[in-house]
């Protein structure tokens, strides 16, 4: 007689289902390890559209070979521009993401184009927003190179832009990404979202890898460091917590001048009155949030204050 094999244990609990979009700009030399790690997940989107954002180096190719393979994958391609922003990015995403709109998804995820995931990411967040009926954007931490977000200074409802996955209600509640040069889309959709009540998390259990420094595309690091600072004035930050920051923002390269230029980089934009890109209502929610921290950490270190006073000293 003869044995039957075993069969394979269902062990996913969620039954929601992904679709994708990865806008991709002149990433020849990225995004095939970015597409190998996807195929490699254990669970696979409906649909995965990689948008050419105007390529001319190859990316349109590689993305072309997959899709030939894959029929879960979908080429795109966009007309080319001169410029390379961030205002171009959510306009291709939005276009790869009306190409999806007529599937059914729960699930809609924005991956870039020069990111690896762990096999199980993907099933791992399907499970989590299967949990939290709440849940309107997740992500987890990414690293570049031996870096990666340090949660004493960066708030667990921060989601990377870098792989941002929403529930499909909560993505069209918050009106999608909205364009702008200067960045941060990411951040005010992430805001948006708290702002109408969903829930924002990141989950440290989780890693992404960024093979790519963060905003390094066309720039040097004085630059990324104050026009950083002017980003943070332009999307609505609260001047003392730019102060209050600028200590941690000097420990990164190139060390102490990093810091000092963003801070120069927020106040000299404020002088200058330039013009925000973030609505009003949604800066003066970040801004309370924002103010709630800070008196929240001044709580927590005030019992240290009175601790070392009452020794007769400054706490160590």
């Amino acid at each position: 007689m003869t044995e039957r094999a075993p069969q394979k244990v269902e062990t996913r609990r969620s039954h929601l289902r992904l679709g994708l979009v990865t806008p991709a700009r002149n990433e020849a030399s990225l995004i095939e390890q970015t597409i190998q790690s996807v195929v490699a997940q254990t669970v696979h989107p409906v649909r995965w559209i990689i948008v050419s954002d105007g390529s001319t180096d190859g990316t349109d190719e590689i993305a072309q070979a997959h899709a030939a393979r894959h029929e879960w994958i979908e080429y795109l391609r966009m007309p080319e521009r001169r410029d390379r922003h961030f205002g171009g990015k959510a306009i291709a995403f939005h276009a790869g993401y009306e190409r999806l709109r007529h599937l059914e998804f729960d699930i809609i995820g924005n991956l870039d184009a020069d990111i690896t995931l762990e096999k199980d990411h993907f099933e791992f967040f399907l499970d989590r927003f299967s949990e939290k009926p709440r849940l309107g954007v997740a992500g987890a931490p990414f690293r570049e190179g031996t870096h990666q977000y340090n949660y004493r200074f960066t708030s667990i409802e921060h989601v990377s832009g870098a792989c941002q996955l929403f529930r499909r209600g909560c993505f069209d509640e918050i009106g999608g990404y909205k364009p702008a040069e200067i960045g941060g889309v990411d951040l005010v959709a992430v805001i948006t979202a708290r702002m109408m009540g969903w829930e924002t998390r990141s989950f440290p259990e989780k890693t992404c890898f960024h093979h790519r420094k963060m905003g390094s595309a066309e720039r040097g690091p004085l630059e990324i460091a104050f026009m950083g600072g002017v980003a943070d004035y332009r999307l609505g930050m609260h001047p003392l917590w730019e102060v209050f920051r600028t200590p941690y923002q000097m420990t990164k390269r190139p060390v102490i001048v990093a810091g000092a230029l963003r801070f120069l980089g927020f106040f000299w934009a404020m002088a200058c009155r330039m013009k925000k890109v973030i609505q009003p209502k949604v800066e003066e929610f970040r801004r309370r949030e924002q103010m709630a921290r800070l008196r929240a950490s001044w709580r927590s270190l005030v019992p240290t204050f009175r601790a070392a006073s009452a020794k007769g000293g400054p706490p160590a």
